[in-house]
């Protein structure tokens, strides 16, 4: 399976509760961590709708 890593770049303090469970979902929760996932297009959605508070990390 192919795999994606990502890193927080951003914090979630004053964003809506979607984009903070978000966070919750990929594995993140404070600036600088990294979470390797699956690459499926589910996890590429939850990427596109946070993309301002993470970064892809290849």
């Amino acid at each position: 399976m192919a795999t994606v890593t990502i890193k927080q770049t951003g914090s979630p303090i004053r964003r809506t509760k979607d984009q903070r469970a978000t966070l919750a979902g990929l594995g993140l929760n404070k600036m600088g961590r990294v979470s390797v996932l699956e690459d499926t297009p589910s996890v590429r959605g939850m990427i596109a709708k946070v993309a301002h508070m993470v970064a892809i990390v290849e």
